[in-house]
């Protein structure tokens, strides 16, 4: 059990919101390359994909990556917007009358006088 859980989390990635902020700020970006030691990196760090968040040898693997099918999927994913928490709960049916309906007051069985 336990070697499964090291792989998954060897191979692991940065996440969507992560991405999102690399596209949108280039400091965000370089934030991250500068934790990264270039010699440690393939192709020394110069060659890097800001959607896959991946490093490649040389740019004919990079240039391969970019027309392959994983890189559109990722490319298709990040066009969408993303999730909030204010459509999460009109999924579930909160907040979707932003205060429009009328309250309807219930019944009792008192009698009236």
């Amino acid at each position: 059990m336990g070697a499964t859980r090291r792989i998954k989390t060897k191979r692991r990635t940065r996440d969507y919101d992560q991405i999102r902020s690399d596209l949108a700020s280039k400091k965000h970006l370089q934030d991250y390359k500068a934790t990264k030691d270039a010699e440690d990196l393939p192709g020394l760090g110069q060659h890097y994909c800001v959607e896959c968040a991946k490093w490649f040898e040389d740019e004919h693997n990079l240039v391969a990556h970019r027309k392959g099918k994983n890189h559109k999927r990722r490319l298709r994913i990040l066009k969408e917007d993303p999730h909030t928490h204010k459509t999460a709960e009109a999924a579930v049916g909160l907040g979707v009358d932003n205060g429009q309906r009328e309250q309807t007051v219930m019944d009792t069985d008192e009698p009236e006088d």
